[in-house]
């Protein structure tokens, strides 16, 4: 019985030392035959020589739109002759100019005394140059608008270019030997290209211009001071009155000496038609005749009376 149990744990011994020399080989023969294998060599060139992934929507330029940025600014300041001052050298740190100036002087002691501005700044320091003007007086009204031109630019750049090859094309033209006819008529024709080229081109400055420097339409106004107002003034107000009553009565009496002069002129007129008038009358009176005569002698009669 000894003896038979040995000989079982002989050989489950040797079994196990033979599966454990299974398990050490076949690693060894696996990694041989990948080495080996032209699917597996390929499959990390492949993955190696792969496109990279697409950027994100947030990674990709965006072009920056041209806009034309314009501002209006509305200002009540205690001095306006110093808060000028101020304006004018602020704009000449920013590198800026006025476009234009108007002021207004009070007319009265209810009157504003008022000025208006127009500025020109470099785009990149309108905010600033708004935000420091705003500390001048009390903001009544301040607004920003923009105008993206971006497409207009971009569609004059593209008309350029094809008015530009459309002028090389011509000189090419001009430059085979033609009849003189034939010459005029592409000359015409590279004058009508070279001019929009020009207008265009104008236009295309035009709109840059605009767009590197922003435009802000300053409005100045000082307060109405009650020291200004005027005071009733009795004598004055009685002054006054006596001299536009006497101008009234000036206009009025020479109104009636116009009329009378009028009358007289045109007297002798009135005095043939009345005495005129008088003695048909008193002719109707003595003489007797029917009524159809009678019409006759007072036609004649009026007649005589024109004429004279």
């Amino acid at each position: 019985m000894n003896h038979h149990n040995c000989k079982i744990s002989v050989f489950g011994a040797f079994l196990s030392i033979l599966a454990l020399s299974s398990c050490a080989t076949v690693p060894q023969n696996f990694s041989d035959q990948v080495a080996s294998s032209p699917q597996l060599e390929v499959a990390p060139q492949m993955a190696n020589s792969a496109a990279p992934p697409p950027p994100a929507p947030d990674s990709v330029p965006q072009k920056q739109p041209q806009l034309i940025k314009r501002a209006q600014l509305t200002l009540v300041v205690q001095s306006l002759n110093e808060t000028l001052e101020s304006v004018t050298a602020l704009i000449q740190r920013q590198q800026g100019d006025i476009l234009q100036f108007s002021e207004s002087q009070p007319q009265s002691g209810l009157s504003r005394h008022t000025a208006n501005l127009e500025l020109r700044v470099p785009q990149d320091k309108l905010e600033s140059t708004l935000d420091t003007l705003s500390e001048l007086g009390t903001v009544e009204n301040r607004s920003i608008t923009a105008e993206d031109v971006s497409d207009q630019l971009v569609d004059i750049q593209a008309r350029l270019r094809n008015l530009r090859k459309s002028e090389e094309m011509v000189l090419k033209i001009m430059e085979r030997s033609g009849s003189v006819g034939e010459v005029l008529e592409v000359a015409n024709q590279l004058s009508n290209i070279r001019d929009s080229i020009e207008r265009l081109d104008a236009q295309f400055r035009n709109l840059q211009n605009q767009v590197a420097y922003s435009t802000i339409s300053l409005n100045l106004e000082a307060p109405v001071s009650a020291e200004n107002q005027p005071q009733f003034n009795f004598g004055l107000q009685v002054g006054e009155a006596w001299g536009e009553a006497s101008h009234a009565v000036t206009t009025f009496s020479f109104t009636l000496l116009s009329l009378a002069l009028w009358l007289l002129a045109f007297t002798p007129y009135f005095l043939l038609v009345g005495g005129g008038s008088l003695w048909l009358s008193t002719l109707a009176k003595k003489t007797v005749l029917n009524p159809f005569a009678q019409a006759i002698v007072i036609t004649v009669g009026w007649v005589r009376v024109k004429s004279w």
